[in-house]
Formats: C-alpha cells, structure tokens, sequence
C-alpha cells in the first residue's frame, strides 16, 4: 500500500477559514513591483521618477570630503558586498535588452560627517543614523560615522528593484533614518549544538540585512564547553562534545572581525554559577559535590565558598575581556538550583558562620557580588538575567538585567527600570517555542514600552533579543527556524511605534524573505505564493 505521509490531526476550523482570508488577502506572488524596505525607516519619501541602474556603468564611491576615504577596509569591503547583492544575481540572469528611455543612476557618494571609526569596534552608543537622496545622476549617503553607512547601503540596496524587463530600477527618493533602540540582538547557543563558523557567519550577513547589531553568543552551557581557552585549555579539551566541535582563538577571531565589519557587537555569555555541568569536567574542584548521606559522585553548580573558584574565575574572565572586544560580558546568573548546596556540608557550615541560615538567595548573591567585581576590576560592564535582580543581588549601578521570563514581564520591567537598571527585553521573542502558522505576527504586535513607568523608566529599555536556544537546532535548521521569524523582531526594534500595521508589513516581509533567500540565507517562507527569482536558481 503506497503510504502518502503521516495522517496528523486536521487543525480546527476556524483556524482553517483564518487561514483561508489570510491567504485570499495576501500577495500571490512574492516580489510584487516596487521597493520594500525591512525594517522600515524613519522618514521616506519616494517619487515617481524612475532611474536605472547597469552593472556595467554603476559604482560606488568616497565624496572627497568625506573622513573615511578608499583606506577605510571596512567601507571598501562593504561596496564590495553591495554591489554583489544588488548586481550579482542578475549578471547570471541580465535583462531584456528592450531600449530603456530612464534615465540612469551612475553611482552613490558616500560621505561620513564625523570621525570615521572606521577601525574601531562598535558598542552601545554607536551612530547609525544616516540620510539618503536618490537622485539623477548621483545618490548621496551621508553618515555621521561608518556605522550609519552600513545600515544606509543596507536600505540603497533594498530600494532596487527589477522592472517587468528585468532591469534594476530605482526610484528617486529621500530617507532619514536612525534606530529606536541601540541594542538589537540576537542569541544563538553553541553549547546545546555546536553551530560550524559558517554557519554563524551566515547569521551575520542575515543580521545585517534585517539591521541587527548585537549578537549574543551564549557559547557554553551544561551540554558542552566549545570555547577553546588559552589559560585552561582542558575546559574544551574535556567539556566539548569532541576536539573538533570547539571555537580555536582564530575563529573566535574570524567571527568577531566579521561581525566588525558589518556594525555587530559580540557579546559573550559564559553562564554561571549554574548551567555549568561542563565546566567541571575540565576543572578539579570548581563545582560543588552533592551529597546523599555520603557524597553521591554527583556535582551542583560552581562552589562559591572556595577562594580557588575566584582565582580561577579572575584569571578566566581576564583571558575572554582581552578575546571578546566589546565593553560587555553576559554573566548569566539565572536558573540556579540550590538542592545540591543544601546537600554539602562544607557549605552548610559556610552558611552558618555568615548567618544566612537556610536562605540560599544570600549564597547566591555573594557569588554574584565577588563576580561582579571581578568584571568591574577587567573594567567591562555586565549583563545578567533576571533572576540575579529578583533575588536580590546587590548590584552595581549600570548593570543591565536581561528580562526573559514571559509570565509578567510587563511587571518585571517596571520594577526592575523603577530601581533605575537598563533592560534588554526578551521574555515575548523565545524564537525556539514553535507553533503552527504565522507566529512572526505575534513577535511584530510587542510593544516593547507597553508597561507602566515613567518617561525616565521607559528611557532605560535600551532595546531587545530575539531568542533561539540549541535543544532542537543545529546547522541544518538554524537559518530558517531564525529567518525571517526574527526579521519582525527586527523592525520592532529599529521602526517607529507607529510602524504596527500588519497587512503592511506582511506585504513588506514576503518580498524580503524572497530578497533574503536570493542573497543566500534559507529563510522560510511565511505562508502561500513564491519568489520570482524561483526559475533562476
């Protein structure tokens, strides 16, 4: 008997008919004429007019009196990239050679106002803000620093298009752009499935495209320790899944300068005094042994009554301050389970002499106090989660607490922003829960300042992460688990409040999904149609 697929339940009805309207409003076919820019600027205005561009005849290009010039490699790279996005799959395909009476677009000129940065990393308060006029016969960018040009090129690009001859065409127009939020992130895990560098890589490009700029890389965890370090080198050599699914320095520093040049900040979390079952293979006595009467052979989380645990911690996060260049160390600090401190007797008496008595909150934030500190010594500001503020750690004022628990978060910012901490909000985007049809909607409604506060506390949400967490993903599903589910993250975080109309933005994001499958990301698609450039691949 031929088997024609697994018999899975039917969805209910009403689902069914929703569906149906969605489907009977939605765009037939993906790339539909025109521009359609993702995440949506601050201010646009579009002609008309319609200009033409030629691989042949068109360049980019430094104005003279620009601060970054030819010598900047992180401009020069990005031109290069550019013109690859915009020409590069329709040298493969040119188009009809019907005269053209447009006119044409010969090149932008690109200015940068301000110091460069241009060999510089960026951090929390970079500028990207950046104005565009397209204009016959040349368009101009202009940035205050090389930051803004890159999210500037990223919306030149997308306001190209190919005309029912398949030429790439522009409209004349005028942008003003800047992010609503200087923290836009995502997370990816490296300790649950370890992800190849190309495939991280691959994420960069895709973070760029939807204008990201933080990517969080929790890359350890209980499952495996990839990150190879130079000081305790056996923490790989016997905590990852085996010596080839590791992070060497030179891809650390592969990943780091790739994300440089495309305006991304990595920030990495090493999780602890929990999530650190892997730690322990590669080093004698860091964790704390749990006992059943006798010591069971088991171990619990860091042992934080040992002054070698803060050596050890000292000497660790001195090597990853000197290897991750951003201001930033995710400490982690939630999910701690206190059962196997309860169980140690050396800790019960620790307990005893400071007084404590049953209360594993005050062990827990001595901890995380003595590793604050350390931070504060390396001079790098932290981040945690928030089960670090809940519990009440006494924390030093800048430290910013990532909310990620989706029960009353609403709550959680305002008392967290009430006790003047910076937020990064988290806890409505866990990319890795998956549902039946078009959750990106849900992720696109989240206002991230819809709590009660005042102004000054609304001041302190400095923007958000979208969550994949590794149990259920590797490199084989990573980028279309990621896209373009994240994308609607994406415009809540860089778009104005007011950008919130949802046929608008499904219009939008199916001709980016296309855009971004042509550029080389796997991106799913959202629902019924296709991509144009489907018969060319």
């Amino acid at each position: 008997m031929e088997q024609r697929g697994l018999r899975l339940p039917r969805p209910p009805l009403g689902l069914l008919l929703a569906l149906a309207l969605l489907a009977a409003r939605g765009p037939r076919v993906s790339a539909v004429q025109g521009p359609a820019l993702w995440p949506m600027p601050l201010s646009v205005q579009t002609s008309p007019r319609l200009l033409r561009l030629s691989p042949d005849s068109f360049y980019f290009s430094h104005d003279p009196s620009s601060k970054a010039g030819p010598s900047c490699s992180l401009l020069q790279e990005a031109f290069r990239r550019y013109y690859e996005y915009i020409f590069g799959f329709y040298k493969w395909h040119p188009a009809s050679t019907t005269s053209r009476t447009e006119p044409e677009l010969k090149q932008l000129l690109v200015s940068v106002i301000l110091d460069s940065e241009c060999d510089t990393y960026p951090n929390i308060s970079s500028d990207e803000s950046y104005t565009l006029l397209v204009k016959e016969p040349v368009a101009l960018l202009k940035a205050n620093r090389v930051w803004g040009v890159l999210r500037g090129l990223e919306t030149f690009s997308q306001l190209i298009y190919q005309d029912p001859y398949g030429a790439c065409t522009i409209n004349e127009s005028t942008i003003s752009d800047s992010p609503r939020f200087p923290h836009r992130g995502i997370l990816i895990d490296t300790a649950r499935h370890y992800l190849p560098v190309k495939s991280i890589l691959k994420t960069l490009d895709a973070m760029a495209f939807n204008k990201f700029n933080v990517l969080h890389w929790h890359i350890v965890d209980d499952q495996s320790f990839p990150y190879q370090s130079i000081t305790f080198p056996e923490l790989s050599n016997k905590g990852s899944y085996s010596l080839s699914h590791v992070y060497t320095p030179n891809a650390i520093r592969t990943v780091i300068e790739y994300a440089r040049l495309r305006g991304i900040r990595i920030i990495p979390e090493f999780d602890t005094p929990g999530h650190t079952q892997s730690w322990g293979k590669g080093q004698k006595d860091l964790l704390t042994p749990c006992y059943n009467k006798h010591q069971s052979g088991t171990f619990g989380p860091i042992n934080p009554i040992l002054n070698t645990t803060y050596s050890f911690l000292s000497t660790f996060f001195k090597e990853i301050s000197v290897v991750f260049p951003d201001r930033f160390i995710h400490l982690g600090g939630d999910e701690v389970e206190f059962y196997c401190w309860e169980s140690n007797p050396d800790i019960q008496n620790f307990m005893k002499q400071k007084g404590f008595g049953g209360d594993f909150k005050k062990l827990e934030s001595l901890y995380i106090q003595k590793l604050l500190d350390i931070i504060a010594t390396i001079k790098k500001g932290s981040i945690v989660w928030q089960e670090v503020f809940d519990d009440k750690v006494e924390l030093q004022p800048g430290t910013i607490i990532q909310v990620w628990k989706r029960e009353s978060y609403t709550q959680e910012q305002t008392v967290i922003t009430a006790a003047g901490f910076p937020v990064i909000l988290s806890a409505p985007w866990y990319l890795d829960w998956i549902s039946y049809g078009q959750d990106w909607i849900n992720y696109y409604k989240v206002e991230p300042l819809n709590f009660s506060g005042s102004q000054e506390q609304k001041k302190l949400v400095i923007g958000g992460e979208a969550c994949l967490w590794g149990e259920y993903v590797d490199a084989t599903n990573l980028t279309p688990r990621l896209w373009p589910r994240a994308s609607a993250v994406g415009e809540r975080l860089w778009s104005q409040k007011e950008i919130k109309n949802v046929d608008d933005a499904y219009r939008r994001l199916t001709v980016h999904r296309c855009r971004m499958v042509r550029r080389g990301i796997d991106a799913q698609p959202l629902f019924t149609g296709h991509c144009d450039h489907e018969d060319k691949m």
